[in-house]
């Protein structure tokens, strides 16, 4: 919804994803228009900011790894994802692996198939039951090739994980990925290293969460995360905090499209 908003509601626009209102149905894409002003408040806003930056941030990172020669790219997590869809890289033969648990795949087919959004050759389901199953066995059994370079994204799922069972995930895909692969994911700075407006957004958010059963359960020290990367065997190649995601994506703008709260994105290779 945060993605489709954005591209009714902002100009210019951070990410561009023609597939957010088809995907989401008629009646709930019409709903943003009717009722906008649900999408303009302080929190909103300042969330529908950090949605359409990470993706950006992870889109633009698949498209250098792809010049380098990466063509195989997993979405962890993918939900409602729309890369595959309108993927630009298809030329290249980049294949990508949305891996997520059965019954949110049969979901997103639902909605993929109500739209009539066309699943591509290039598009693989890699679904996975954690409880019982593992990564690297899951996505080699649709072909995903561990001899070979990949890039991984992993977008609003860590701050609903422990802690441990994020690095058990970062260790999973650093033990078998190949060198030359990447991985961008978003995780969320301590309360305890926040500022008082950070705090409040934080909060807010932490209590919409947990009303409806999905609580945040994990955020981290950067500068402890990078060192447990690290010593997985990953590179920090970088890691932007609220303002360098603000200078980079949101300069420039008199809308008030800008991150403020506990959002972070790091991304490191192999």
């Amino acid at each position: 919804m945060a993605r489709a908003a954005h591209q009714v509601l902002d100009y210019p626009r951070v990410f561009d994803d023609p597939i957010a209102l088809p995907i989401l149905g008629e009646k709930a894409a019409a709903g943003i228009s009717y009722s906008p002003d649900l999408y303009r408040s302080n929190f909103a806003t300042t969330l529908r900011a950090f949605l359409v930056a990470r993706s950006k941030y992870a889109e633009d990172l698949l498209g250098q790894a792809v010049d380098q020669g990466v063509r195989q790219y997993v979405i962890l997590g993918a939900g409602l994802d729309t890369f595959s869809y309108r993927n630009p890289y298809r030329s290249e033969a980049l294949r990508v692996f949305e891996v997520d648990h059965p019954s949110t795949q049969k979901w997103k087919r639902e909605r993929l198939d109500a739209a009539a959004i066309a699943i591509p050759t290039s598009l693989t389901f890699a679904a996975i039951d954690f409880e019982t199953q593992t990564l690297p066995e899951q996505l080699r059994k649709v072909g995903f090739r561990a001899d070979q370079p990949a890039f991984f994204s992993w977008l609003g799922v860590s701050m609903y994980l422990t802690e441990k069972d994020v690095f058990a995930t970062l260790q999973s895909i650093a033990g078998f990925a190949a060198p030359g692969s990447g991985i961008v994911f978003d995780y969320s700075l301590l309360p305890s290293m926040m500022s008082s407006r950070q705090l409040a957004l934080y909060q807010a958010g932490a209590a919409r969460v947990a009303a409806v059963g999905e609580p945040w359960k994990s955020a981290f020290d950067p500068q402890v995360l990078a060192a447990a990367a690290t010593g997985m065997g990953f590179k920090v190649a970088e890691d932007l905090g609220p303002e360098q995601i603000n200078a980079r994506f949101f300069s420039d703008r008199d809308d008030g499209l800008r991150i403020g709260g506990r959002g972070r994105l790091i991304w490191l290779s192999l």
